[in-house]
């Protein structure tokens, strides 16, 4: 009986698909591997086995949830604060050379990268990073759930190669009283952001409540009260001597910074259809404004007090940044977004992380985007994937 083209080459496939179930090695799969598996079972330590599956999922598992780049005219130098509490510096010309090396045939198995200085600066997560100073003397600050803000001199911090360097500044938040003198858990700052002309920090907390302090003294200079739920952003806008604040409450407020009043409130105060604000930033003259708030971005002119465009996201928005008058997005997806202000997607790129926490801008066009899997995604202003990499824990 004569067979078709068609059927022989099936024939084909399947003997040797049959032949591939008889061999040694598919009905031993762990033959070829065998020595790696057992090797000397009187030298095996359980305990350093037991700690080595732990460490390798603490890597897998930890989320970035901020990048921030150093003051240098140049991007080499950039922090990334995880929620295993530290703050990882990394140098790009390092990674970049680890990462040609390394290769991309392993597909998700990405570099892990180890960090040229870290320090376990928060019990609990580290949620935010910026940088107070413009120049090698500036201070790194970081804030966390252990409601404290620390700050390293960053030439001091880059230089160090001991993973226990000690903060100049520590800054905690208050607890508040209760019945009978109790006092409140403390609450997490979840936000930083610096004012160098007026010498001022302000934080955005768990208890509601956005907080100015004084940089030489480290006392709290004015607390903003006003939103019925925790705070997960703010921005300063010194231009105005303003601050703006995003809250769980699903609404934005801007506060007048000499009298701590609460000047307007913008988004909806509807309990049934209310979002959180997640995300929050301000372009470099001050008069733009985009909130992240669920699978929206609002973009408002404030001389004008206006919201001039709503941008719609298939998943849920996590940070916002400008680029001139473009807006980045990230958010509960893999993706890069770049949008103009009237809400025209310009571009999308592909990221590493599946959910993406951050995305920080070097003025040189270099984009850092941060989050689940401790992974960072360092892509050029053409688009190019310059390095991605996952940082080693302490």
């Amino acid at each position: 009986m004569l067979l078709t083209r068609s059927q022989e080459s099936r024939l084909f496939r399947f003997s040797e698909f049959f032949s591939h179930l008889l061999s040694p090695a598919f009905s031993n799969p762990r033959k070829k591997h065998q020595k790696k598996m057992y090797g000397d079972a009187t030298n095996w330590n359980e305990d350093e086995y037991r700690e080595s599956i732990l460490k390798e999922r603490e890597i897998q598992t930890r989320t970035v949830f901020r990048t921030a780049w150093a003051p240098n005219p140049n991007p080499d130098a950039f922090v990334v604060a995880s929620s295993d509490g530290t703050l990882a510096f990394h140098s790009m010309s390092s990674l970049v050379s680890q990462s040609a090396a390394f290769g991309y045939s392993k597909g998700e198995d990405f570099m892990v990268a180890v960090p040229e200085g870290m320090v376990r600066a928060h019990e609990g997560p580290a949620y935010d990073v910026k940088f107070y100073g413009e120049d090698e003397d500036a201070l790194l600050l970081s804030c966390g759930d252990d409601g404290r803000v620390r700050g390293w001199k960053w030439r001091d911090f880059a230089d160090s190669t001991e993973n226990h360097v000690k903060p100049l500044l520590e800054l905690t938040n208050p607890q508040h009283k209760g019945p009978w003198g109790a006092l409140s858990p403390m609450p997490e700052i979840n936000a930083i952001s610096v004012d160098p002309q007026s010498g001022s920090v302000y934080t955005a907390a768990g208890d509601s409540c956005a907080y100015c302090w004084d940089m030489e003294s480290g006392k709290i200079k004015m607390i903003f009260k006003g939103h019925s739920d925790y705070l997960h952003c703010l921005v300063s806008r010194s231009s105005a001597s303003q601050i703006l604040t995003g809250s769980e409450d699903g609404t934005a407020r801007i506060w007048d910074c000499k009298t701590g009043k609460c000047i307007k409130v913008i988004g909806c105060q509807e309990k049934k259809s209310r979002f959180r604000i997640s995300s929050m930033a301000l372009d470099e003259s001050e008069s733009w404004l985009a909130c992240g708030q669920g699978k929206n971005i609002a973009v408002w002119n404030l001389p004008a007090s206006e919201c001039v465009s709503t941008i719609s996201s298939p998943a849920h928005v996590q940070d916002v940044m400008f680029d001139e008058k473009q807006i980045l997005s990230v958010g509960a997806e893999p993706l890069l977004r770049r949008f103009d202000l009237n809400g025209a997607l310009l571009s999308q790129i592909q990221c590493a992380p599946s959910s993406a926490f951050s995305v920080s801008l070097h003025p040189t066009g270099v984009v850092a985007v941060g989050g689940y899997g401790g992974l960072v995604d360092v892509i050029s202003q053409f688009g190019s994937h310059l390095c991605t990499f996952r940082s080693s824990s302490l």
